[in-house]
């Protein structure tokens, strides 16, 4: 058969091909989309930020670590539990145990700190690293997990979208607590960071606080591919910037600053104290 004969056939099939997926919406004529900047990583978080709901953070009444299942458990049921499966996905240079499981050394970029930090296994070294879930399971109780079956909590605890290895000390340091009053040190993971949160709390309907939607809104729009800030945006600041007001806290939730100073969602005053060798949290001042 010869070329004169295939091409105009070989043609009306793809005007066919392309006409069907976009009746079916998947072409961009049919989405809107614009290949261009604005279909950005950011600029997608922003999109699916504009869909969250906004509303005050729920009680904490009854929140227990335990309400998400047990801690790392094997939910992919590949043999190993979920701290040693992040582990062997974030660590370089991973050397595991004999039972093919237990990541016993490696090497860590953190993210958060954009330190380089070797990782020992052991009872005085396993916790120079650890796995921080981007939405903290209090954080995810508090704006709409409580009400969520158990099977729900134990996959949001499990999920690889919602882990990542990270510096032990700055897990710690943020604690439960959101992007509007805790970031990464490390300024050039805060994009991808906020738009990780989004993506949590838009797959399993999450709402977010004023003071949180404000913040990532911020964060989001100072990214690269992202549209320029519109009026509601500017002004508002990041946790520890020149000049920044005084965050929105829930009352006693982690806090990683001793004296730090916050105000409920209500006004009252809080700050982050507790007893000598224990964990701080925002309370009210004596």
């Amino acid at each position: 058969m010869s070329t004169q004969q295939t091409t105009p056939r070989r043609a009306a099939l793809v005007v066919a091909v392309v006409l069907a997926l976009a009746a079916a919406g998947c072409g961009p004529a049919a989405s809107g989309a614009d290949p261009g900047p604005t279909s950005s990583p950011n600029a997608v978080a922003l999109a699916q930020l504009a869909k969250l709901t906004v509303r005050a953070p729920a009680s904490m009444a009854g929140y227990r670590r335990d309400r998400f299942g047990p801690a790392w458990a094997d939910v992919d049921h590949n043999g190993c539990d979920t701290r040693d499966d992040i582990l062997a996905r974030d660590l370089t240079g991973v050397r595991r145990d004999s039972d093919g499981c237990t990541v016993r050394s490696g090497s860590l970029p953190d993210p958060y700190t954009g330190r380089t930090i070797a990782f020992r296994r052991g009872v005085r070294t396993s916790a120079a690293v650890q796995i921080d879930h981007l939405v903290a399971l209090a954080n995810a109780w508090r704006t709409g997990a409580r009400g969520w079956t158990a099977d729900k909590r134990r996959r949001l605890a499990n999920d690889p979208a919602n882990l990542l290895a990270v510096d032990g000390p700055a897990n710690e340091s943020k604690g439960d607590q959101d992007a509007s009053t805790w970031l990464p040190p490390a300024a050039g993971y805060r994009c991808a960071y906020v738009a990780a949160q989004v993506r949590v709390k838009t797959t399993y309907g999450l709402w977010v606080t004023r003071a949180e939607h404000d913040a990532i809104a911020r964060i989001l729009h100072g990214c690269g591919g992202a549209p320029a800030p519109t009026a509601s945006t500017r002004g508002t600041s990041s946790p520890g910037a020149s000049g920044s007001s005084v965050p929105t806290v829930h009352p006693g939730s982690w806090c990683g600053t001793p004296d730090a100073r916050g105000r409920t969602a209500g006004g009252t005053a809080m700050v982050c104290t507790g007893p000598a060798g224990e964990r701080p949290r925002w309370r009210t001042p004596n």
